[in-house]
């Protein structure tokens, strides 16, 4: 019995090892340390003013950079109660929350009907949104003042309501438009086809798979009005109406005569926190309503 040995391997069949790409190794360590400096930038500035919120003023103008000896939580309350924080930040959540309601309700029907629906001045009515990106708001300012004053609404929380609203139209325009064009068109047609009206459609259907992109650019707006300054100085000048942003302006000011400095940085603490747990908590409806935007 002859037993077939195997045949020698020539050097055409060996294979050969892929190159390793070059730079790959010292790309991702630049790249990684770039990140941890960014990180770095930017929360210990955060870390820094939370600490000094809970130190004396004393203890922030000798040792700026030490742990509070005891912490003190009275300065929150202090800056609550006595520098009026909890006024200011009710009026912000008043005015950010109806119009972040009303520029995602306004904003998500005009992104579909632009995204699903091709009539004659489509594109155009859409550049029309997008070109609001484009527009400086400082140079509205005047003919916004005159126009709110003239209104009658100056200095009330629908004037507020409707300027936040018309500043964060055409971003939520822009991103969702995006979106809707991703969802997938069969969808609409099967509910088209089982008798949904176009309301239905639109209400019961796409928007619901829509959840991720409406959830993004929700929080989005939500920083963006939260830390709005310009506008609520020029159009807001009652102090009783004041946002966070120009009541912390107006603690800071105020130093100058008196020291508060400790619930000066509570306040800005105080006014930190609903963003950072914005962020913490819907960071991963972020990323997935980015990712899922920008893949077609």
């Amino acid at each position: 019995m002859t037993i077939l040995a195997d045949p020698p391997v020539t050097p055409a069949e060996t294979p050969r090892a892929e190159p390793a790409p070059r730079g790959g190794r010292g790309g991702d360590t630049v790249a990684h340390a770039f990140l941890v400096g960014w990180a770095a930038l930017v929360t210990l500035p955060l870390l820094w003013a939370v600490l000094s919120s809970l130190k004396t003023d004393r203890e922030i103008l000798t040792s700026p950079w030490s742990v509070p000896a005891t912490p003190r939580f009275d300065n929150w309350a202090r800056a609550w109660d006595q520098a009026s924080i909890g006024r200011y930040f009710l009026n912000s959540a008043i005015v950010v929350g109806c119009a972040l309601v009303l520029t995602m309700l306004l904003g998500a029907l005009v992104a579909y009907a632009l995204a699903r629906y091709p009539f004659p001045g489509n594109r155009l009515l859409y550049y029309v949104f997008v070109s609001g990106l484009l527009f400086p708001v400082f140079l509205a300012l005047v003919p916004l003042f005159f126009v709110v004053e003239q209104l009658g609404l100056l200095g009330t929380y629908p004037g507020l309501i409707l300027v936040y609203t018309a500043y964060a139209l055409p971003f939520t325009v822009f991103f969702l438009h995006a979106f809707f064009r991703t969802l997938p068109a069969a969808v609409a047609e099967a509910a088209f086809l089982d008798g949904c009206s176009h309301w239905g459609v639109c209400f019961r259907v796409m928007l619901p798979l829509a959840r991720p992109g409406l959830v993004s650019v929700a929080i989005f707006n939500f920083l963006g009005l939260w830390n709005q300054y310009l506008l609520p100085l020029v159009l807001n000048p009652d102090p009783d109406r004041y946002v966070l942003a120009q009541g912390l302006a107006a603690l800071s000011v105020s130093q100058g005569y008196r020291s508060d400095w400790s619930g000066l940085f509570a306040g800005m603490t105080i006014a930190m926190l609903p963003v950072l747990a914005a962020y913490v908590l819907f960071q991963r409806q972020i990323r997935s309503g980015l990712t899922a935007g920008a893949v077609r």
